[in-house]
């Protein structure tokens, strides 16, 4: 299982880093008027310089891809569903949020918190709902299948 992890957190690290800069390419030609936001201004203030903004940001990506990566072991674990959603749930939540915090993805106030965690908490849910459903028709299909036979 240690195997497993680290080989997927080394194969997670650049894929955040790639996730990352496609974000904020995404909310650049949507917020950017003709200009790349490479971070949020705040940070880029934070840091003192644009440069160590933007590599403090690609460093946490590539630790949100490494964590996100290497938490997915979870769910070969002979554990409920219920039980692997929580674990990943929350091992996904302690690495986004403390980085979406010190980048300024989300604001420093209780409102800001409260909105960023909704807005993860819907789009975890989305994503869980969309891989239920689509390994639910897998495994009906290979029941078919084996009943065919």
């Amino acid at each position: 299982m240690k195997k497993a992890i680290i080989s997927r957190a080394l194969m997670g690290f650049p894929a955040g880093i790639a996730i990352g800069q496609c974000i904020s390419l995404l909310v650049s030609a949507i917020l950017g008027q003709g200009t790349f936001e490479a971070c949020m201004p705040s940070f880029v203030t934070a840091m003192g310089s644009e440069l160590a903004a933007v590599a403090l940001q690609t460093l946490l990506c590539g630790v949100l891809g490494a964590a996100s990566a290497a938490s997915s072991v979870v769910w070969a674990a002979d554990w409920s569903l219920l039980k692997r959603t929580i674990v990943s749930f929350l091992l996904l939540t302690l690495s986004m949020l403390p980085v979406a915090y010190v980048t300024d993805w989300m604001e420093h106030t209780v409102k800001g918190f409260l909105l960023y965690f909704a807005v993860f908490t819907l789009i975890f849910a989305l994503i869980w709902l969309c891989q239920y459903l689509a390994w639910k028709r897998r495994i009906k299909r290979l029941n078919e299948k084996v009943r065919s036979l």
